[in-house]
Parts: C-alpha cells; sequence; structure tokens
C-alpha cells in the first residue's frame, strides 16, 4: 500500500474507532445518572450515542495524536440522586464497565475479519477499525482509572473518601495539573523518539491496557 494511502487509512480508522468509543463511554455515565434520578444529562442533551455531543475537540486530537484522549464531562446534580454515594459510584464506574465490555465484544469482530477475503481497502480499513476498538476501549478504560481531578478515578475517590483526607485534597487541587503535565510530555515524546523517557502516562496506559486487555485475549483464543 502507498505510504500517503496508509497513513490517510490509519487515520480514518482512528477517527471510525473513536466515534464508536467515545460516545458508548459518554452515554454510560449519562445512562447511569438517569437512573440514579438525575435527568441534568438528558436536559443538556448528553444522554444521547450521537459522538458530536460529545466530543471535546482538544480531546479528540490527543486521541489521533498521542493515542488517549478525553471527552466533555457529562453534566451531573448528584443532590438529585436517590442514594447520593452510590449513585456517584455507579455514574464514576459506569464509563469503564462500559469499555470493557465493547473491547471484549470488538476483539472477537477483530479476529473473525482477519477471515475477509481481500476487498480493496474495505477489508484494511474494517480490520484496523476493530483492531482500535479493542485497543481504545482498554487505553481509554486505563486513563480515565487514573486518580487524577477530572477523571473517572478521581471521581471514584471523590465518592468513596472522606474529603478531609490529605491525599484527597491535593489530587482535587492539583491533580489536573500533574494531569495536563504527564499529557505535555507524552505529546513531546511522541514526536521527539529521544525524550521517549518522558513518557511516563504512555508506559502506565500501555502496560495497563495490555495486562488488562490480556484475559480477553487469551478467553478468545480458545476458541480462535
Amino acid at each position: 500500500m502507498n505510504p500517503v494511502v496508509a497513513k490517510v487509512v490509519s487515520y480514518i480508522c482512528v477517527f471510525l474507532a473513536v466515534m464508536i468509543v467515545l460516545p458508548f463511554h459518554e452515554f454510560a455515565h449519562a445512562f447511569a445518572a438517569v437512573k440514579c434520578g438525575d435527568d441534568t444529562p438528558r436536559v443538556n442533551g448528553r444522554y444521547s450515542l450521537n459522538p458530536f455531543a460529545h466530543f471535546d475537540v482538544v480531546g479528540l486530537v490527543c486521541f489521533v495524536l498521542v493515542g488517549f484522549g478525553w471527552a466533555k464531562p457529562v453534566p451531573i446534580n448528584p443532590c438529585n440522586f436517590r442514594n447520593y454515594k452510590r449513585g456517584l459510584v455507579w455514574v464514576s464506574v459506569a464509563g469503564v464497565l462500559t469499555n470493557l465490555i465493547l473491547a471484549f465484544i470488538a476483539y472477537p469482530l477483530y479476529r473473525l475479519s482477519m477471515f475477509l477475503p481481500d476487498l480493496a481497502l474495505f477489508d484494511d480499513v474494517l480490520q484496523n477499525t476493530l483492531r482500535l476498538v479493542f485497543q481504545l476501549n482498554l487505553t481509554f478504560c486505563v486513563f480515565n482509572l487514573l486518580p487524577f481531578y477530572p477523571l473517572d478515578g478521581f471521581r471514584i475517590i471523590d465518592a468513596t473518601v472522606n474529603h478531609s483526607n490529605p491525599v484527597y485534597r491535593f489530587l482535587r487541587n492539583y491533580g489536573q495539573y500533574v494531569l495536563l503535565a504527564l499529557i505535555v510530555l507524552s505529546f513531546i515524546a511522541s514526536w521527539i523518539p529521544q525524550l521517549a523517557f518522558l513518557d511516563v502516562l504512555g508506559l502506565v496506559i500501555g502496560k495497563g491496557a495490555y495486562y488488562l486487555g490480556l484475559p480477553i485475549e487469551l478467553l478468545w483464543g480458545v476458541i480462535f
């Protein structure tokens, strides 16, 4: 395949994969909030699988350039939850649980796509998109479980830890700046190979996604 065509195809596959992964993650948050008694996501147009309702431009660019990113946070009002703490926990974990389920579904579809006949570029796009759906779901899951505000990992801590805890206060006040610094270092490392050691975030996410996906691959590997 022509290198230029291959590059264009790779960007198309990333875009298609993000169009699947991102809206399901955000809709899961909205769905959990509504089921727990809060209609705020519905009122704000976020109770939807429409990817354009959830896109954050910077987060989408990061997806394409460094392999992980984010969407606009789903607005919620925990005061509307029938059970405040339980509602916060369910809303926080809904997105990453959905990512795990999608990864579990995407992997066998990816393996099946490898048996398709040669159909010009269609089989390449389908196969690579399904592979990326599997990988991005795992990546998105690990990334969102990091304990930095405003990610889901912090929101789980927010729902379960005493707010007077000094670690909680640090993460609440400075977590977003730590996360931003790690993202910037990953971006620099992605463009300057000699500075690959700076990509701490990429290393953590990459290793986490690998070990998270390993049981899925092994389980389906028994069949395929």
